[in-house]
């Protein structure tokens, strides 16, 4: 399976926020839609992204106030991406090593989407289910004979 299926079954949809907004509004917009990060984009250009666990870490445990805490401050700089072509193992792997949680998905330096653990997890049961249910299949349906 692939990253374009993925998109394909939840959609295109990108959620962000401008890199001055300020924290609080973010994690706002993030309940609103019941989602878990943004992309930040200023400009059209992904700068980086905010997870609720940026809010925990850099918010919350140090003590700032996040309504006065603008998003480019703790915001994540290091942001890996993948192509629609991209193999859902290649995910996972990515995003077990690099212990995070979202992937925008950037289609010819444009960005095509965003996928979390949750939708990668989803496709790869959806795979395995698929190959049960074809070998069930098989071998209800007997051997050629």
């Amino acid at each position: 399976m692939k990253v374009r299926d993925i998109l394909n079954q939840k959609g295109n949809d990108i959620y962000s926020i401008d890199s001055y907004k300020t924290v609080f509004e973010a994690i706002k917009k993030m309940s609103d839609f019941n989602i878990g990060a943004l992309l930040v984009i200023d400009d059209g250009k992904l700068l980086g992204i905010i997870s609720e666990r940026d809010y925990r870490d850099k918010v919350v445990l140090m003590g700032r106030q996040s309504k006065s805490t603008p998003v480019k401050d703790i915001m994540s700089n290091q942001v890996f991406c993948v192509t629609p072509d991209d193999d859902v193992q290649l995910c996972m792997k990515l995003m077990t090593v690099k212990r995070i949680r979202h992937l925008p998905v950037l289609d010819k330096n444009e960005i095509a989407g965003i996928i979390s653990i949750g939708d990668v997890v989803k496709a790869v049961i959806d795979d395995q289910q698929f190959e049960i249910d074809s070998l069930r299949n098989y071998i209800a349906g007997g051997y050629p004979g």
